[in-house]
């Protein structure tokens, strides 16, 4: 699993996009307060396991020179864009600088909160010199550029972050201006975004505060070493088992109010047909008759504790319809919580036609997109008959291939983060025989090969995976494992370089509590190696046939971490080779080549790739108007020629076309049911990396087919290269 690590607000240049679960209501901690018994305690226990005992993989002794790590990753988090804390701010802290390690080893973590209680004043005097700034006018004839990447910048002095948050007030004023909208109106839009971005913080508890401080030591130990308050375990352990009981909504704070913004088909919310994106909760009652709590001001989290509950049990909703407004009498709707499989995270099957070519005959390419590998782990282990599982809905889908006599199969783990092992490893064993998938090796040296034990495979024939960057930890076991098994083609990009296990260690379990009290820890124990011996950590897994790198490996993926684990290799196990496509790669990317030139679509994304990676690394935007309207200008130009060319190629319309433009909002400030219209119809855009890679796929079936000898020698075990690449 990627590490995600909660931030306590980003960077003003990000637009305040800040984090739902850190958009909260009255807040329980105080300038002057500090941890209590239970985070002392949890303290205490985080620093045996992550550095003083054989549970890590890597520990590392808490000591001075850690410490003073820690003190900048805490900062780091706290204030990332480096636009709230002043120069002299972290010059004062540095007292903390050795401190901090004896701070952890006793749980008395009081600095973390003093250090919050400067940053919190700071961000205060920021947002009342933003909307002071409001009240004023901007020079848009300037030739002027707005630094908005600050990660290697210094700490600044309090003059030269006057300047840096005038710039970006201006470059926030502009975007709007830009966007047609009347000066009282961005004003308006503006001060409310500040204000906002003030009780956000305003409003964090000082579970969060703790969670952000021992995530500075975790993620000093390594990149994926995450500490978990009880809360924030129980939403991990939601996402990782793809299911939750509830109504099946999905809900967002806007400004004071709680509004939907998704219902999850086959839910409560769905079935009652009467709750809808953009529906504002203003109350909720428990039961039949259980007060009804004003909600308005709440923190999302708080809310969604309140709405969630054991399948069965019911839960009563004050709504005010989305066009209505917010002071109008509510409607309440009584709900009876269920079990909700969460259908956006879970497998997807689609069929692609490729069309015929060169004497070659159409083929029929089923492709199968994995968002990640999840299971219900619990309800696995209470033998449920349904458990949510990703090779559970994988099986199925292959199944109905086999029935459609599709010519080939690609799946898609394109921004596939990871999830469970035991997943990866079974979903493997779909397209393999018995044998090695991954060789885990723990911190003691010893190896544990994870087998596929079960005979036979769900689909034989063709395959190819597709992965990119975001392609992660168990996407990496199931691509490395196909590539060395010779069992299908990899296409794409080289994936992250995750190649390290995380277990989840339950602190509450030693004094065995009814209820959760210190959270959890999700702790590095073991290294990933393919069959071959291979490591994935830091190098990924590479393409047999590659596609333009959508994002530099410079700023995205597991080499970018200081801090993390080097590439290395152990003993190979032994496994079957299916085949070797090496004879077969180069009239693979020639012809990939030669289709992909004529690919409009796939020429318009390999551009668009070329020139946002072209504005990322300027990290700077002008705030001369007539140079972004020219910028405008030429982009909305480009949209009309590309929806002109689709005409005349007959090439189905950008279902995105007239949404591409910047409206200069911030998330939580668009309509919310355009913003999931749009989201809809992202889905039906055209994928013209997914469509070219079921080609090359049908351009392997087809060679192989049609030259006996070539088959021979890439699939020497099977030697029928058209339709059978396993056995």
């Amino acid at each position: 699993m990627i590490r995600n690590r909660p931030l306590i607000v980003l960077s003003i240049a990000m637009a305040l996009a800040t984090p739902l679960a850190l958009l909260a209501g009255s807040s329980d901690i105080a300038l002057s307060s500090g941890p209590t018994q239970d985070q002392s305690t949890t303290a205490r226990m985080v620093h045996g396991l992550l550095s003083d005992s054989r549970y890590a993989y890597r520990p590392r002794a808490l000591d001075d020179a850690l410490s003073r790590e820690i003190l900048t990753e805490y900062l780091k988090t706290l204030d990332p864009g480096k636009v709230f804390l002043t120069a002299q701010d972290v010059a004062g802290f540095q007292r903390y600088a050795t401190t901090l390690d004896d701070a952890i080893k006793s749980g008395q973590v009081d600095p973390a909160w003093t250090i919050f209680g400067t940053y919190r004043r700071r961000v205060e005097d920021r947002i009342a010199y933003a909307r002071g700034l409001l009240k004023g006018e901007f020079d848009f004839t300037k030739d002027e550029r707005y630094q908005y990447d600050r990660e290697d910048a210094p700490w600044a002095e309090p003059a030269a972050l006057d300047t840096l948050w005038r710039q970006s007030v201006k470059n926030d004023w502009l975007r709007l201006k830009l966007a047609g909208k009347p000066a009282d109106e961005i004003r308006k839009t503006l001060d409310k975004r500040y204000a906002n971005l003030l009780t956000s913080v305003n409003e964090l508890k000082g579970e969060e505060v703790f969670q952000s401080f021992l995530n500075a030591y975790a993620g000093s130990i390594d990149p994926h070493t995450d500490y978990m308050t009880p809360r924030s375990a129980e939403n991990f352990n939601l996402s990782m088992s793809n299911s939750l009981e509830g109504i099946g909504a999905v809900l967002f704070r806007q400004d004071d109010v709680v509004v939907v913004r998704e219902i999850v088909p086959g839910g409560p919310a769905a079935r009652s047909g009467r709750l809808k994106p953009g529906d504002r909760i203003v109350g909720v009652g428990q039961g039949v008759s259980g007060e009804m709590k004003d909600v308005i001001g709440w923190r999302i989290d708080d809310v969604v504790a309140l709405i969630r509950g054991a399948a069965d049990t019911q839960v009563r909703l004050d709504t005010v319809p989305a066009e209505a407004p917010l002071d109008s009498k509510p409607q309440t709707l009584r709900l009876t919580r269920a079990k909700v499989r969460l259908e956006d995270a879970r497998a997807k099957a689609e069929t692609i036609v490729v069309p015929a070519d060169a004497g070659a005959p159409a083929r029929r390419i089923g492709v199968i997109k994995l968002p990640g590998f999840y299971q219900d782990f619990e309800a696995r282990r209470r033998n449920e008959a349904n458990y949510a599982s990703a090779t559970r809905d994988v099986a199925k889908m292959l199944v109905d291939f086999r029935a459609q006599k599709v010519d080939g199969v690609v799946l898609d783990l394109r921004g596939n983060g990871g999830g469970s092992l035991t997943e990866a490893v079974e979903l493997t064993g779909l397209f393999i025989d018995k044998g090695p998938v991954v060789q885990v090796r723990e911190s003691g040296g010893r190896v544990n090969v994870q087998y596929d034990q079960d005979a036979g495979v769900a689909w034989d024939g063709p395959l190819a995976v597709l992965i990119n960057r975001g392609s992660a930890s168990a996407s990496e076991i199931v691509a490395g494992a196909i590539k060395d098994y010779g069992r299908g083609l990899v296409i794409g990009e080289t994936t992250f370089g995750k190649g390290t296990v995380q277990t989840m260690v339950d602190l509450d379990r030693w004094p065995a509590n009814e209820k959760s009290r210190f959270g959890e820890l999700k702790l590095t124990v073991a290294q990933f190696f393919r069959p071959d011996g291979s490591s994935t950590q830091n190098k990924g897994v590479a393409p047999d046939v590659a596609f333009p790198a959508s994002v530099d490996a410079a700023e995205f993926g597991e080499s970018t971490y200081p801090n993390a684990l080097p590439w290395t290799r152990i003993a190979a196990a032994p496994h079957a080779r299916y085949g070797n496509f090496a004879p077969l790669l180069g009239q693979l990317q020639a012809r990939h080549q030669a289709r992909s030139a004529k690919d409009v679509e796939f020429q318009w994304w390999a551009e668009d790739v070329r020139r946002f990676r072209e504005e990322q690394a300027k990290k700077s935007i002008s705030l001369n108007e007539a140079e972004r309207r020219a910028e405008r200008d030429r982009f909305d130009a480009q949209r009309k020629q590309r929806a002109e060319a689709r005409k005349r190629l007959g090439i189905e319309l950008d279902p995105l076309l007239d949404a591409r433009a910047d409206d200069g909002l911030a998330a939580d400030e668009r309509n919310v049911a355009e913003s999931v219209a749009r989201e809809e119809a992202a889905k039906k855009a055209a994928d013209p990396l997914l469509r070219e890679s079921a080609a090359i796929l049908a351009d392997a079936v087809a060679l192989l087919g049609k030259d006996a000898a070539l088959a021979a020698q890439v699939l020497p075990v099977t030697r029928n290269g058209a339709g059978h690449w396993a056995d």
